[in-house]
């Protein structure tokens, strides 16, 4: 239901962006967008849309991760300017039907995720 792919590696200050395809509708009231998960470390969200567009950023990312949807609602984006260290962790595209203040609750289980995939950011 939800496939995301992206992801690599890059030194501090560089750039990545993680695309995700959302099928059987789940764009239709679902919120939709990423949680990251490091070695050691509960899952926490990252960045979500929710059914009207409107998107909302965990504090760690703000100002340096962007959201966004396509026309059809199925494709996500998320760009990652002036990524950290403190950003390696397994990114997963994920969907919910949870609120959006849910969506960054530590720990917290998304009804749909995908396989996740490697953001690696070196000093």
């Amino acid at each position: 239901q939800v496939a995301g792919s992206g992801g690599g590696s890059v030194q501090s200050g560089g750039s990545l962006t993680l695309s995700c395809v959302v099928s059987g509708k789940l764009y239709t009231w679902y919120r939709r967008g990423w949680f990251r998960q490091a070695p050691g470390k509960e899952r926490e969200g990252v960045a979500v849309i929710d059914s009207d567009g409107t998107a909302t950023y965990a504090n760690s990312v703000k100002g340096r991760f962007t959201i966004s949807e396509d026309n059809t609602k199925s494709r996500l984006l998320m760009e990652m300017n002036n990524l950290e260290p403190e950003d390696t962790a397994m990114y997963y595209c994920a969907a919910d039907s949870g609120s959006v203040s849910s969506w960054f609750w530590s720990g917290y289980p998304y009804n749909y995720k995908d396989q996740g995939t490697q953001v690696t950011v070196t000093k």
